[in-house]
């Protein structure tokens, strides 16, 4: 009698395992938060990437107009695969592009700006990835629009395509 309990509660267990790890593998561990209500953009003093002198997000974001703000890196494969995307959208007067180097190596930043060419109308770096998470993102490429109330509206996880720069002109207008 006892070896057949014994039995029987291995067998429980065993099933029990073998439904939560079933059921771990079909669930996908992707999360991506929605932005729903505006989120004000941070307030942070950065350093510039051109002049490596410290610059305020009052001075970034000065002007009344859109912004986009594109996190990236020179060792991001999507980083490169978005940004011809993001030099069409840099021709539009509508919107000024801010990008944040993510924990990149400045030297290998640069080659990359000077190889794909430079859709920012200003770079500032962020060596250690606290300036993206106050941002609210949690890995590159992630890009965020923001309104002429400088507010966060929309956020992008990962890296745009042809539709999400519809969508992006769309919001500009």
């Amino acid at each position: 009698m006892k070896s057949k309990f014994s039995l029987l509660v291995i067998i429980i267990f065993l099933s029990f395992c073998f439904v939560i790890f079933y059921k771990g593998i079909n669930d996908s561990n992707i999360y991506s938060p929605k932005i729903t209500d505006k989120k004000d953009i941070p307030n942070f003093e950065a350093k510039d990437f051109d002049s490596s002198k410290y610059v305020n997000s009052e001075k970034i974001f000065k002007d009344d107009i859109f912004y986009i703000v594109n996190i990236w890196a020179s060792w991001c494969v999507p980083c490169r695969n978005e940004h011809p995307l993001l030099m069409r959208l840099s021709n539009s007067q509508l919107v000024k592009l801010i990008g944040v180097n993510y924990k990149d190596n400045l030297n290998k930043a640069e080659n990359f700006i000077n190889e794909f060419g430079n859709p920012y109308s200003q770079i500032i770096i962020d060596n250690d990835g606290t300036l993206s998470v106050e941002f609210g993102a949690y890995g590159v490429p992630e890009t965020f629009v923001i309104d002429k109330n400088k507010k966060i509206i929309r956020k992008f996880i990962g890296p745009i395509n042809n539709d999400i720069l519809e969508e992006i002109k769309l919001i500009i207008k």
